[in-house]
């Protein structure tokens, strides 16, 4: 939508792109906690639409949609990372959940299974896949910023470095991390490497892939932290 002088129409861009924001909103909610609040995403979603009519150039060979979700969602992480909204107990049972995980696979030289975590934690399974439940979202900013870097895809790294005093050095140790993180996820379980491919390469929310797998959303939500949990283990030593 250009005005009679060739420029996008930013009140008719923004009307027509707020459904985008909502849909980036909740889509990210299924990650948090309840804690957070969904108008607030919304609202800082907003301003990160407007900064992409700003910045689009449309000789970049770039859609605008594309160039917009990139800059929508890169202003929602920043606002999750600005305020500290996961709480302390989170964190530490997040942290005992990690720790647990790299001591089992180094004593069995592969992934353990659900059962094998809880016995390790001194819980039963139930127990343990409650906490899963609780702990959900807790490493959302850690993993959207190593995008599985498509090509014609933006990502938090090139956003956010892209300028000239960017240290090279640094640039070099991001790209290698977000390549071991790609490498970490081919070494899932089956089933887990499923649900992040579905999450978040083709978008599906935890309800589309709860149907998928014929199992419930809370099921899909537990699985999803323990992949959170046993990539941040494994990416300990990048």
């Amino acid at each position: 939508m250009y005005t009679a002088k060739g420029q996008l129409d930013r009140n008719a861009m923004i009307k027509q792109y707020q459904p985008l924001v909502r849909r980036l909103a909740h889509h990210m909610m299924a990650k948090l906690p309840p804690s957070v609040q969904v108008d607030d995403l919304i609202q800082v979603g907003l301003i990160g639409l407007s900064e992409a009519l700003t910045r689009f150039e449309a000789t970049q060979g770039v859609q605008f949609e594309t160039f917009a979700t990139q800059r929508i969602r890169g202003a929602m992480l920043d606002e999750l990372r600005e305020n500290d909204w996961m709480s302390r107990g989170s964190r530490k049972s997040q942290k005992t959940i990690e720790q647990a995980l790299r001591r089992l696979e180094h004593q069995l030289g592969r992934s353990p299974s659900e059962s094998e975590i809880a016995s390790e934690l001194g819980m039963t399974l139930a127990d343990y896949q409650s906490l899963l439940g609780k702990v959900r979202g807790t490493q959302l900013v850690y993993l959207e910023d190593m995008s599985h870097g498509n090509e014609d895809e933006d990502n938090y790294l090139d956003r956010h470095v892209s300028d000239s005093e960017a240290d090279p050095l640094s640039v070099l140790r991001d790209q290698r991390l977000r390549q071991a993180l790609v490498d970490a996820i081919k070494h899932l379980p089956e089933r887990e490497q499923y649900i992040m491919s579905m999450y978040y390469e083709q978008d599906m929310n935890l309800k589309e892939i709860a149907t998928v797998l014929g199992v419930t959303e809370s099921r899909v939500c537990q699985l999803h932290s323990q992949s959170i949990a046993r990539l941040r283990a494994k990416m300990r030593d990048h």
